[in-house]
């Protein structure tokens, strides 16, 4: 039976601890960073490396990061209020909505490459785009800049 590995960026000790104690009992392994920690550790040939074989890579943050290998770690979405694990967690659904959203918005309407950076299929992309309603329009409408007149 395979061991499923689960990356935790917080500052909270305590959701670190919740989480461990939880995940345990689920066959899940956490490591868990500081974002401190997660930040110097992007920043790190190794570090990111270790996390690039065989994981899927997500990081926090406004910005995306282009890895050595050219990959391209996207913005993982997190909620405004942090989520606590014991009173409320944020549906799967949604935090995968707003990754798509982010891929499209990244992208510029450019499900193609926002696919290819999600690791989806072009066609499964089109259909969860159906499936949450998003408009990838909108993100094309987006102006990069002053236009000259």
């Amino acid at each position: 039976m395979s061991r499923t590995v689960m990356f935790m960026v917080s500052d909270s000790q305590e959701n670190i601890e919740n989480a461990k104690k939880y995940w345990e009992n689920h066959n899940v392994t956490v490591h868990a960073f500081s974002s401190e920690q997660w930040r110097d550790g992007l920043n790190n040939g190794p570090f990111r490396q270790q996390l690039l074989v065989g994981v899927p890579a997500l990081a926090t943050g406004s910005n995306s990061v282009t890895t050595e290998n050219k990959a391209n770690v996207l913005q993982f979405p997190s909620p405004a209020v942090p989520v606590n694990f014991v009173s409320g967690v944020q549906k799967m659904e949604d935090i995968e909505a707003k990754a798509i959203e982010n891929a499209i918005s990244q992208y510029k309407g450019n499900l193609t490459e926002a696919a290819k950076a999600l690791g989806i299929g072009r066609a499964t992309l089109y259909r969860k785009v159906k499936q949450y309603q998003i408009d990838p329009g909108a993100a094309r409408k987006k102006k990069t800049g002053p236009v000259a007149a």
